[in-house]
């Protein structure tokens, strides 16, 4: 199968090239000639990156499949020009064993819209008490690397030394969720003059801190990799950088939602924008935004949590924090960082795909734009607009805290191994 991708700019750099496209391999780049039978793609002069990576996806099945399906979780995925993501554990059953994270693998190559890639869980249950079999996941048919509590921090300083140290073996990484479980009982909102003045119980900036700084020194000792979920605070920042100029082996992530968004939010009481961690102040967001492009943050990551009416349509305390990000990610990282200046096309790859598929082990993802290479690619228009409506992503879900907003940057394609799996908002 062939396909051709006339005018398309690579990274948004240079003239516009065609890309010729054979077998799922990207076979030739310039002034091509279109095979016989090969089907054409008119890119228009857009931007054409290596297909997005997510670290941090609830695809909710199995469990709660009201919420996301594998199915439709995949289609959001690929409309939003992601070719991988990484399925978290916490799920019914928790994905704590390879009949559970084998279950994901293969349910994701069924559908074949995205390469699903399951985190098993590093605690029994999610429970904190008693290693999950990360070895045998590991050597399962899901061949899985990316281990994580996610929704819930592993707090036991020595399980979470033992994890680390386990992982080591496996070529493995341990994604920590930072939140100090006994600093944040009760809390509903960032700890700080917006959540004492609409009657908040506070969520401090230190609960997130103290377990990065923590986990940072049990990785080096460990010699082991660390990623940090979903960094919130320019504290962590600091700690980041700190524990990077040691050479600790530690990577991080930021949400799309983290970057845009802050505690002003919270005026309306619209659960909407409960988030776990926490919206944070714009101080916090500046501090982010510039920490992802210098690199100390590594990448960008969704968080992509999909959540019935009943479980979101409720009074603030009792919601369940999330929102849907996999749709509007590359639109959120155009508002806030390449509008602004601080990325540009290249380091969109970067913090949206390279770096995301080294972090998880993807040998055949984030690769460059270049012949020879796997043909997982997205394209791009960024002059477009859109509006965001959460009843018309393909997500079960809707609950999107972007709706109604108009944002930048629209994916217009989305190519997995050759075969497009997205094209002008639906999926093919």
């Amino acid at each position: 199968m062939s396909i051709v991708i006339k005018g398309a700019r690579p990274y948004g750099e240079g003239e516009p090239v065609d890309v010729l496209i054979e077998d799922g391999v990207i076979a030739a780049i310039g002034a091509v000639s279109v095979p016989e039978g090969a089907e054409v793609l008119d890119a228009k002069g857009q931007v054409l990156l290596p297909g997005f990576v997510d670290l941090h996806t609830h695809l909710r099945e199995p469990g709660r499949e009201d919420t996301e399906t594998i199915d439709s979780g995949s289609a959001a995925a690929a409309l939003g020009g992601y070719t991988a993501v990484f399925a978290m554990a916490n799920t019914d059953p928790v994905a704590d064993n390879s009949l559970v994270t084998d279950h994901v693998w293969r349910r994701g190559q069924e559908v074949g819209l995205v390469d699903v890639h399951p985190v098993g869980a590093v605690t029994v249950g999610l429970k904190g008490e008693k290693l999950a079999e990360l070895g045998t996941m590991a050597k399962g048919t899901a061949a899985v690397r990316v281990f994580s509590d996610d929704g819930v921090c592993v707090a036991d300083p020595l399980l979470m030394r033992r994890a680390l140290e386990y992982s080591t073996a496996l070529d493995a990484v341990i994604a920590q969720h930072a939140e100090e479980p006994r600093l944040t009982v009760g809390a509903q909102a960032h700890e700080g003059e917006q959540a004492s003045r609409l009657g908040y119980p506070g969520w401090p900036a230190s609960a997130e801190e103290s377990i990065v700084a923590r986990d940072c020194l049990l990785a080096l000792h460990a010699n082991a990799r660390l990623h940090v979920c979903h960094v919130s605070t320019a504290g962590t920042v600091d700690v980041l950088r700190w524990a990077k100029e040691r050479g600790t082996k530690v990577s991080a992530e930021v949400t799309p939602h983290h970057l845009l968004l802050t505690d002003d939010r919270l005026e309306t009481y619209d659960p909407v924008n409960k988030v776990n961690p926490p919206l944070r102040t714009g101080g916090d967001a500046e501090k982010l935004r510039a920490a992802l492009a210098e690199g100390v943050v590594d990448c960008v990551a969704t968080d992509h949590a999909p959540h019935a009416p009943q479980d979101k349509d409720t009074e603030w305390a009792a919601a369940r924090p999330g929102m849907l990000g996999l749709q509007t990610a590359l639109s959120v990282v155009a508002e806030t960082m390449v509008k602004t200046g601080l990325l540009d096309w290249r380091g969109v790859a970067r913090v949206m795909s390279e770096r995301p598929a080294e972090v998880g082990n993807l040998a055949g993802h984030g690769r460059p734009i270049e012949a020879g290479e796997p043909a997982n690619l997205t394209l791009v228009d960024p002059d477009a607009e859109w509006t965001v409506r959460g009843a018309e992503l393909a997500s079960i879900a809707a609950n999107t805290p972007y709706e109604g907003m108009r944002l930048p940057g629209v994916v217009t394609a989305t190519l997995l191994r050759g075969r497009i799996t997205a094209r002008e908002g639906k999926i093919c």
